[in-house]
């Protein structure tokens, strides 16, 4: 789970010997009662000693994290859910990001099963977004994996809608696995969630090998953030790596895009510091924000917490020692980056402490 490949790599080789695996001896360790940069079997015998439990309570504790906005996935197998990665931590928050995907997905399965037909498809997934639980505070597209970037920049239709889902069904019909890959079908969903005033997570980038980066460039976007521009629902490029310039540009040029580099900051470790610094070349203090991307281990929630804290450290530092900006202007950016651009974006409500 320390990478995104399928597989750990050549035998006789460990994840440990990455910039995330030395970022977990040192960073991680600590918190399980080890001393920092302990040897891998010595780090994995203490987390099996410890359980998975006591790992993920002590380790989410030290992140610093209370609010945790989730998405909510796309597997069958029931994930850890946001209110219970609060309770983690002291005065813990949950809220939910539900994939567009699933939702479609789920609707044709209705349809395969005749509870309804091709034509209420567009209108079920629209009342679906809308009966959405209150704990919902975006919505997610994965549009890079299944049919790239390069969507339709205007709405469609419902007629295109029909039409896309009559192909995609009777594909479904003939064998095909229930994974939404038509770039009509796409844009509708993120055009579903703009209808609802949801801000659009959509994800960019960097990610595991079910995707082909080139068709993940986000500029690849730009006629359809160009579309949703007037609408002034907040769109979202997740990760952004190796595109977070691209992404930069984007966040400067549209009023609603906003960046974060999600999982790059822990997959790049020590080195975490450099994309951050090349997104803050051209992207608003006030449209990019910290993100995790953590999944299935404890470990990532610190390491993002923990590396990005130390790479803006360590940038608006810098600033302030060659005088592009005063401490007080660091302190400022630091507490949008961190928390308030989140809570501006999503709606958050203020925790009853604050």
């Amino acid at each position: 789970m320390l990478t995104e490949a399928d597989t750990p790599g050549p035998p006789g080789t460990t994840l440990f010997d990455s910039q995330i695996g030395f970022a977990v001896r040192r960073w991680c360790a600590p918190e399980l009662g080890l001393p920092p940069h302990a040897d891998p079997d010595t780090y994995l015998a203490r987390r099996a000693e410890l359980g998975h439990v006591e790992v993920h309570r002590r380790l989410l504790a030290a992140t610093g994290i209370t609010t945790f906005c989730v998405d909510t996935g796309f597997q069958p197998e029931p994930l850890t859910p946001s209110a219970d990665l609060a309770r983690c931590v002291d005065d813990g928050r949950g809220f939910d990001v539900v994939r567009l995907e699933r939702i479609a997905e789920l609707a044709a399965v209705d349809l395969l099963t005749g509870q309804i037909g091709v034509g209420h498809f567009a209108d079920t997934v629209r009342a679906r977004i809308a009966e959405r639980d209150p704990a919902t505070i975006a919505v997610k597209s994965v549009a890079a994996y299944r049919a790239g970037l390069d969507l339709p920049a205007r709405r469609p239709s419902d007629r295109e809608v029909a039409a896309a889902t009559r192909t995609w069904i009777n594909e479904i019909r003939d064998g095909a696995a229930i994974r939404l890959h038509d770039p009509v079908l796409h844009a509708f969903l993120i055009w579903c969630g703009v209808e609802a005033k949801l801000p659009v997570q959509i994800h960019v980038g960097y990610g595991d090998a079910d995707l082909d980066l080139a068709r993940g460039n986000p500029l690849l976007l730009t006629g359809l953030l160009r579309a949703l521009a007037p609408t002034g629902v907040s769109i979202m490029l997740l990760h952004c790596y190796p595109y977070h310039r691209e992404a930069a540009y984007l966040a400067q040029v549209f009023p609603n895009v906003h960046i974060d580099l999600g999982l790059a900051i822990h997959n790049t470790g020590r080195g975490s510091a450099a994309p951050l610094a090349e997104a803050l070349e051209l992207a608003p203090f006030a449209k990019i924000l910290f993100s995790s991307d953590a999944y299935a281990l404890a470990e990532l929630f610190l390491l993002g917490a923990t590396l990005f804290r130390r790479s803006l450290a360590a940038i608006l530092t810098a600033g302030v020692d060659d005088d592009s900006w005063t401490a007080a202007d660091a302190t400022r950016v630091a507490r949008l980056i961190c928390t308030e651009n989140a809570r501006r974006v999503y709606a958050l409500p203020l925790a009853p402490s604050s």
